[in-house]
């Protein structure tokens, strides 16, 4: 099969998976390709919203259209790291003896849907650092490895809300993309009180197996980026650094640290993604514009005057694209 039937190939089976996410979830559709992206890339998502707008049912329906092995986990005040990576327990073997056994826990799945992860206590929070990052769990001495492909699709609430602890700056990097899920239009709300308010729901079918999503991130890890694309990327990140020469005025009067390389290595992945989502087999400028907000956003802290006068990541990152030229 050469390139363009592989292109080819990857745009159907996506196509098809948004397909069977769009039986469920009504409008959104920037938001289930931001999913659909970060997958492919192997990257993990956060989705964040007030509750109510279907965070949780668009990971379920994400989960129902892959198959592969899904779980969930309540993040709640009371729950613990073991709870989520899984612990030791005592036994007796045939002999007599007693002998420890690791328990997997539910971080041991390709799909993990980390509910209200902002409800937990950045103790528990922190005990999905090494997953998110090596792949792996640490138990002891011993290190286990997870099943790829690892996906955690995050969500939670806004931050102000009662009850809920701000993500670590450093877990916040490990997530791919950070996507806002915003109130559905008036005729969306049309749509899914027709669905949801009736006996019949659609089914969803299973569109992609593990070596599926496998064989499309594959693909898209060999999507070329030409040189001065990817000074393009790296000048856009440098840009969220107020002491850059180039970083235009909101950005050094509102950030305090900007985005991280880890932020850049995001944009250019994700924007391999989206080049073949749109049938292409190379990375554009425009590719990089489209998945620069759900790859920076939360990796600008803002300094006291930006969060005072409510300036929003998106809005420095509208001035960082709107200054920054594509070739230098």
């Amino acid at each position: 099969m050469d390139v363009k039937e592989r292109v080819a190939h990857f745009k159907r089976a996506t196509d098809r998976l948004k397909a069977e996410v769009g039986k469920i979830i009504v409008g959104q559709k920037d938001i289930v390709e931001g999913v659909v992206i970060a997958l492919i890339a192997g990257g993990h998502t956060l989705l964040e919203g007030v509750p109510g707008l279907g965070k949780t049912r668009l990971v379920k329906t994400l989960s129902e259209a892959l198959d592969l092995e899904f779980s969930r986990i309540q993040f709640t005040p009371d729950l613990m790291p073991s709870d989520i990576t899984g612990t030791k327990v005592a036994f007796q073997d045939d002999a007599g003896h007693t002998a420890l056994d690791f328990q997997k826990g539910p971080i041991f799945a390709n799909v993990v849907l980390a509910d209200e992860i902002n409800r937990a206590t950045p103790r528990t929070q922190s005990a999905m650092l090494e997953a998110m990052q090596e792949r792996s769990v640490t138990i002891g001495r011993e290190t286990h490895r997870l099943a790829e492909p690892f996906f955690v699709l995050a969500t939670q609430n806004p931050l102000e809300m009662d009850g809920t602890y701000p993500l670590p700056e450093a877990q916040l990097d490990r997530f791919l993309f950070k996507l806002h899920v915003e109130f559905p239009t008036h005729e969306d709300l049309h749509t899914i009180l027709d669905r949801t308010t009736g006996w019949e729901s659609p089914k969803i079918e299973p569109v992609l197996d593990k070596q599926g999503v496998l064989d499309l991130r594959h693909l898209a890890m060999d999507v070329p980026v030409a040189r001065h694309v990817q000074d393009f990327a790296i000048r856009v990140v440098t840009a969220t650094h107020p002491e850059a020469k180039h970083a235009p005025e909101a950005a050094r009067r509102y950030i305090r640290v900007g985005a991280s390389p880890r932020g850049a290595q995001s944009l250019i992945i994700a924007s391999k993604v989206r080049a073949v989502l749109d049938g292409r087999f190379a990375v554009s400028a425009q590719d990089v514009k489209d998945v620069a907000k759900p790859s920076l956003r939360h990796r600008i802290i803002r300094n006291f005057e930006g969060e005072a006068e409510g300036v929003s990541a998106d809005s420095i990152l509208d001035d960082i694209l709107r200054v920054t030229k594509e070739s230098a």
